[in-house]
């Protein structure tokens, strides 16, 4: 769910990818109902297991997990405790997906203001 509201957020600017510390075999139904009401079609996302190349490839890495998440020194991490939407609701994943959506927009304007990195 992040991931696709952190993209149409970025709209390009900035780079995307959602893993889990124990990803189920696909997009549970209900989240992709409720990111079809915004219009975001994530039918085809397929669930990634968070290993040391997803992480090695991330700036920032969001975790939503607690202890299950691996931990690389040098990496910056934000934690964003909020429910899993698994079995849940569509009304309670619609809270989830607005939570979510109102932190993606944060991160995205801090990332949109910290100036170009050189090379």
């Amino acid at each position: 769910m992040a991931e696709r509201l952190f993209r149409r957020a970025a709209a390009g600017r900035h780079e995307a990818l959602s893993a889990g510390s124990a990803p189920g075999a696909a997009a549970h139904t209900v989240v992709l109902e409720a990111l079809q009401e915004l219009e975001i079609d994530a039918s085809d996302h397929v669930p990634h297991l968070l290993d040391a190349e997803r992480i090695d490839w991330a700036d920032v890495v969001v975790a939503t997990c607690d202890d299950a998440c691996p931990v690389v020194p040098g990496k910056r991490y934000i934690s964003w405790n909020l429910p899993d939407p698994k079995g849940r609701p569509l009304d309670e994943v619609r809270a989830i997906r607005d939570a979510v959506s109102h932190r993606v927009a944060e991160l995205v304007d801090e990332l949109d203001a910290k100036p170009a990195q050189e090379e």
